[in-house]
């Protein structure tokens, strides 16, 4: 009986002990790991090879004491001029493109031009055989000459005949008849003489030249073929280069702008940029505004005119097109970098040369130009705004100026909280300096 109670007594306690030990086991398993994790991190923040930058190592292990300081690039704010341009897609357009055609039908002789050269107007490009046309003049030479010589013996008639007219020898009608004959002589002269001029301009045709001057084309018909009139294709292609021609498109909206600017300064500057925007190509002058607005686009189309002396601009070529509508004079200008953009509105980190910490400072931005901003509100010329550093700032920062060309440098603690080890001294075991 004793020994059934014992059981009894004992069983409970020993099933209750071993659910408690199972989660103690666990609990030194993970405090184990974490100790591991930690040791492993720290090990790789002061030791390791590849260690972290000091900034990161600031997002996570926070800032070396209050005297730690950001280096930074500043900048001043300036007083200078801001040039408001509207930036369009534009192509480039010859002023004339000709295709030479043969005005005559004939047999293609000779080709006095080279693909691609560049010609002048009225230089010779091409001969068609002229022999046929030599005939033709000719033929109308000899008409001319023969009715000449009627007329002459026609007038020296009429002229014996008012004399016997005069004497009462022939009657009035025989003269007026004769009279007649002369000017039926003079009229087939002037038509010889329609024809002769006729003969000579096809003759003259045989000839191509160039209609204006540009550049060629490739050629699209060889010697000893023959050529007609109707050809569609023509002999070759002639594209006027020097001056030359942008139409590109800007919206509705600008189109104001664009007809104040005209209205003031008749001539508005505008630039040719490459498709990368990155190389000026050409300077110009704004020409003529289309007549009409396209509904379908909201756009309107306009047309600028460029030398083209280096012929950096070529026919259906894409370019950036920067037209300057109107300059504002000393007005605020800041680097656009230096502009940051948070929910509130655009912002600047205002540099205190008194402390050396930065303040945030709301501002109002104008129109911009390049890699520049004009403010309206917010900044004054002659203060110091942080251009680059600006990830790790705050309200307050305290930061360290680094001039214009130096190489920029991980932030490093303040002079007062650094002691740089005594002469002789090492450094401790594992820290880099």
């Amino acid at each position: 009986m004793t020994e059934n109670l014992n059981y009894r007594m004992t069983t409970p306690d020993t099933a209750t002990s071993s659910p408690s030990h199972a989660p103690s086991k666990a609990r030194h398993w993970i405090l184990g790991f974490v100790l591991l994790l930690l040791g492993a991190a720290a090990v790789w923040y002061w030791g390791g090879e590849a260690a972290p930058p000091p900034q990161a190592r600031n997002r996570f292990f926070g800032p070396r004491g209050p005297n730690f300081a950001t280096p930074v690039r500043a900048a001043e704010v300036r007083k200078e001029n801001i040039e408001v341009q509207i930036r369009a897609l534009g192509t480039v357009t010859p002023l004339n493109t000709v295709t030479v055609r043969s005005r005559l039908d004939g047999e293609l002789v000779r080709v006095l031009f080279s693909e691609g050269q560049m010609v002048r107007e009225g230089q010779l490009l091409a001969e068609i055989d002229p022999r046929p046309y030599q005939v033709a003049l000719a033929q109308a030479e000899g008409q001319m000459q023969e009715n000449e010589a009627r007329l002459k013996n026609a007038e020296g008639d009429l002229e014996r005949y008012r004399k016997l007219l005069a004497e009462g020898l022939i009657t009035a009608q025989q003269v007026t008849t004769q009279e007649a004959l002369v000017q039926q002589y003079r009229g087939a002269l002037q038509a010889n003489q329609a024809q002769v001029n006729n003969a000579r301009l096809q003759l003259s045709y045989t000839r191509i030249v160039a209609p204006i001057s540009g550049r060629l084309g490739l050629r699209q018909v060889d010697p000893g073929n023959l050529i007609r009139s109707s050809d569609p294709n023509g002999l070759v292609v002639i594209t006027q280069v020097k001056p030359i021609s942008v139409i590109f498109t800007v919206p509705e909206a600008d189109l104001q702008a664009v007809l104040n600017g005209l209205r003031q300064e008749r001539e508005m500057p505008v630039e040719a940029w490459d498709r990368g925007d990155s190389q000026k190509l050409a300077d110009g002058l704004l020409r003529t505004i289309d007549n009409q607005i396209d509904t379908t686009t909201g756009t309107i189309k306009l047309r600028a005119t460029f030398a083209n002396a280096d012929e950096q601009l070529f026919p259906n070529q894409f370019v950036n097109v920067r037209l300057r509508v109107r300059t504002i004079r000393d007005t605020t200008v800041i680097p656009s970098a230096a502009v940051q953009r948070a929910s509130f509105g655009t912002f600047v980190y205002v540099i205190k040369p008194e402390d050396s910490t930065v303040t945030i400072r709301r501002i109002t931005l104008g129109p911009a130009q390049d890699t520049r901003v004009s403010v309206t509100e917010g900044l004054e010329p002659g203060e110091l705004i942080v251009l680059e550093g600006v990830d790790d700032l705050t309200e307050g920062a305290r930061i360290e100026i680094i001039p214009d060309g130096a190489p920029g440098r991980a932030p490093q603690p303040a002079a007062a909280e650094s002691t740089p080890p005594a002469e002789g001294g090492s450094r401790p075991a594992g820290r880099r300096p």
